[in-house]
């Protein structure tokens, strides 16, 4: 079976499940009729809003799936919603949305909507803000479609989390921040989290150093 068509079949058993369902009968799934493979980053999306393959679906306001420009040469990866993005359901709210929006505006001087801004977990965690693996595992295979259909010239990941799902490399955060890294057929760039600057202003011209090599590289 697909792994797309595995990550459906789990969403509708988590559906079952969530309306009281204990046990269902043994059936088949017919691979030609049956959950199929998105064909386009706006079903992709429509299969995203609707997920519930794990118990994020339960706390979540909404799944937010990405916003920006299909066709995107730049596409920015978070790792998780937050709070504020849930209870608004815009990818750019509060302070650090507003840094983030600023540091694409006025530095890489474009618009958010000549962007495409995604995350790597598409619901905002449970209390404890702390997404599981098994969270991301399930949010895996939308994120790297997400990929596939936009074919982005850069990627640019926020924060240590959101670069170590995406790549795979649980390595020193450090030696990778600000380097230009093949990924498939993109340029993936690593940088800090716009909350985190929040925190440690002093990092600020070191991001702004950052945004200009991505800069130099769309």
């Amino acid at each position: 079976m697909k792994s797309y068509q595995n990550l459906v079949l789990l969403q509708n058993l988590y559906r079952l499940k969530a309306i009281g369902f204990e046990y269902i009968d043994h059936f088949n799934i017919n691979e030609k009729t049956s959950y199929a493979t998105p064909i386009s980053l706006k079903e992709l999306s429509s299969n995203i809003d609707s997920c519930y393959l794990c118990d994020l679906s339960k706390s979540r306001t909404q799944s937010m799936s990405g916003y920006g420009n299909e066709k995107a040469n730049l596409l920015i990866v978070d790792y998780s919603v937050s709070q504020s993005q849930d209870s608004t359901n815009s990818y750019y709210s509060g302070r650090a949305g507003e840094t983030l929006k600023n540091m694409i505006e006025k530095v890489l001087q474009l618009d958010i909507t000549d962007i495409f801004l995604t995350h790597c977990i598409k619901c905002k965690p449970l209390s404890t803000n702390k997404p599981s693996p098994s969270e991301f595992n399930s949010c895996k295979g939308y994120l790297f479609s997400q990929i596939d259909f936009i074919k982005p010239k850069v990627i640019i990941t926020l924060g240590e989390e959101a670069y170590s799902h995406l790549s795979g490399d649980t390595g020193n955060f450090e030696n990778v921040r600000g380097h230009v890294i093949a990924f498939n057929d993109s340029k993936l760039i690593p940088i800090y989290h716009p909350s985190f600057l929040l925190r440690n202003p002093e990092s600020k011209k070191t991001t702004l150093n950052d945004l200009n090599t991505i800069k130099s590289c769309l």
